[in-house]
């Protein structure tokens, strides 16, 4: 806990904004603060923006730098914050289509700076907001918030599985307005089981419970976080916990990302181990510069193959291996070209199975 995060890794070309962000981490419907860390808030719900209300003072305006023309964020408590509603707009009514657009631009534009971790406060669903935040941004990992309903495990759900088609992984589940204390007992007057039914359906390993308390409902609307108005109570330790939680969990995924894929030199292979998977295995480089699916190897409208079998020679190697997000890896040849190669991908090709004894010792070591 005491390391400071990892500079980012992904490859590919960035919006300058996000460029200096380490990690960015998709929260639905919730606001959490992390100490010691360059930190900020992304409210990427413009239909309904509650972080101008959870901020005091209310009244914040995004300024725009002239010569960049690029926005400058507000700032509280050290956080750094963007949203719809300091755009002096308040909700925003606009089709789709715009909405993504602008979105996209007030994540990309602003100068958010060299930033350990971005909070995005996702709005409620799956819908265009969603979809273009996962294009436009490199998400390191996703945390579900639900409440006890029944119902509400439903909508969460579909947001868990549309965090797994894009290659998010979600780390942790909070439940809010699960209980309340009172003459000694605790009541659960929503009912039990819809975050324990998240965590045990989709192997989301970490669930963290908020009580119904008058302090935190008001701590919304002051301006003040719990954390802030009492630091040693124990709805700040949860969250404290929460945030120790998702740094740790943020530093596992770097590191299984960092690691998922790689050149061996001594026994000519592409080594591919899969996060969240215990199985590695090798392919020829050669195999897998003639699978690549791109525009530039196969005719999209055809399907025709442009690059033959004889074009690519046998002995290539690859000259660079990065991270792309979660989900591929950007594979630099020495022609010059760059290849985007999914994990899903490379899990289909072909493998290298006979191994000679002296590449088994090398791997062994």
């Amino acid at each position: 806990m005491s390391a400071q995060p990892a500079q980012p890794v992904y490859a590919g070309e960035l919006p300058e904004g996000l460029q200096k962000i380490s990690n960015i981490i998709a929260v639905s419907s919730c606001k959490a603060r992390l100490e010691g860390w360059k930190l900020g808030i992304f409210d990427a719900d413009v239909f309904g923006p509650s972080l101008p209300t959870m901020v005091s003072p209310e009244n914040r305006l995004l300024v725009m730098n002239p010569e960049s023309r690029s926005i400058l964020p507000t700032e509280y408590l050290g956080v750094k914050m963007v949203s719809f509603g300091f755009a002096g707009q308040g909700r925003a009514i606009m089709r789709g289509p715009m909405v993504s657009g602008v979105i996209n631009q007030l994540l990309t534009t602003t100068e958010w700076g060299e930033l350990d971790y971005l909070v995005i406060d996702m709005p409620p669903g799956t819908g265009d907001i969603h979809l273009t935040l996962c294009q436009v941004a490199p998400l390191t990992a996703a945390v579900i918030v639900t409440t006890p309903q029944k119902l509400a495990f439903i909508d969460v759900a579909k947001g868990v599985r549309m965090f797994s088609k894009l290659k998010v992984p979600c780390v942790a589940v909070v439940e809010n307005m699960c209980y309340f204390d009172a003459d000694g007992k605790r009541y659960y007057p929503f009912g039990q089981g819809s975050g324990a039914q998240v965590v045990q359906q989709f192997g989301i390993p970490h669930l963290f419970d908020l009580p119904i308390r008058p302090t935190l409902s008001a701590s919304g609307d002051t301006g003040i976080p719990e954390v802030v108005a009492d630091p040693q109570g124990d709805v700040a330790k949860i969250f404290q916990n929460l945030g120790v939680c998702v740094v740790q969990q943020c530093a596992k995924i770097r590191q299984q990302v960092s690691t998922a894929v790689s050149y061996d030199r001594l026994i000519r292979a592409i080594r591919v181990r899969v996060p969240d998977s215990d199985e590695e295995f090798l392919l020829h480089p050669a195999t897998v510069r003639r699978n690549d699916r791109s525009a530039q190897s196969v005719d999209e409208w055809t399907g025709e193959q442009k690059i033959q079998y004889g074009d690519i020679p046998e002995d290539i190697e690859p000259e660079e291996i990065r991270p792309m997000g979660n989900y591929a890896v950007s594979i630099t040849w020495p022609d010059g070209f760059s290849q985007i190669a999914p994990y899903d991908q490379l899990e289909m090709l072909e493998r290298l199975v006979d191994v000679p004894r002296a590449t088994t010792t090398a791997m062994a070591s």
